[in-house]
């Protein structure tokens, strides 16, 4: 799995990716004076040097996914947005007809969610193929700041199948609380470093490490790096 960011498709094909990327230093640049805040800012929120953020807006280095997603949560801005380009349209797959779902503006309160079963919206209905797409994915960001993507809509209720992002300096709740429920979860991390608190013991889990855990046990997960902590999830929801 590659963390750069990847194509775009548009109605205009591989023009509009082109043209998409190239105004991305663009679009960086102008909705970061937009939201008041100086490259120097975006650089030590982000964690980065301002060089690296001078280069992106210059559009002489592209961001990772990581990096890309944790400027959408500090500029306050949707993917589409960023890119300036429009849902992508004929997408091939079982899920094609429901369209790009759209992640929801105000942050999730992961604190008074009682189970991850609840993060998603459903219908009822599993298709029985589901292709989703980088930028068009059900996207939800935390009052902590962690980010959690879908990457699949056909999991059912009893089971969760995401890529999580830990921004540097963030924590799965705002005030350190443990979150506790029933079921399993199993978790491969990408990138960064995660401090998991299970219980009473306390570990850092790197790139390329895994775990799997009883989520009935009070855990909690924190990166305090200096870099965005990725990776893949897959919570099981125990029910009665």
């Amino acid at each position: 799995m590659t963390d750069r960011v990847g194509p775009i498709e548009g109605s205009g094909g591989a023009s509009a990716t082109s043209g998409a990327v190239d105004n991305l230093g663009a679009r960086l640049r102008e909705v970061r004076r937009r939201s008041g805040l100086s490259l120097r800012e975006v650089a030590r929120q982000l964690g980065v040097s301002a060089s690296f953020v001078s280069q992106m807006e210059n559009g002489k280095s592209q961001p990772s996914v990581a990096t890309l997603y944790s400027l959408t949560q500090l500029l306050s801005v949707s993917i589409d947005e960023l890119f300036d380009v429009a849902p992508a349209r004929g997408r091939a797959g079982a899920d094609a007809a429901a369209g790009p779902v759209a992640a929801p503006e105000a942050p999730v309160s992961r604190a008074a969610m009682a189970s991850p079963a609840d993060a998603w919206p459903s219908d009822g209905a599993v298709p029985r193929l589901s292709v989703t797409q980088p930028g068009e994915r059900t996207r939800l960001v935390m009052d902590s700041g962690v980010i959690w993507e879908q990457l699949a809509r056909n999991t059912g209720h009893d089971l969760d199948f995401m890529e999580i992002i830990y921004p540097p300096g963030s924590s799965s709740t705002t005030d350190d609380r443990m979150l506790r429920h029933e079921g399993y979860e199993f978790g491969y991390l990408i990138e960064g470093e995660l401090e998991v608190t299970f219980g009473f013991d306390v570990f850092v889990l790197g790139p390329g490490q895994s775990l799997g855990l009883d989520s009935s046990v009070p855990h909690l997960f924190k990166n305090l790096g200096t870099v965005p902590a990725r990776g893949i999830w897959c919570v099981q929801h125990r029910r009665a």
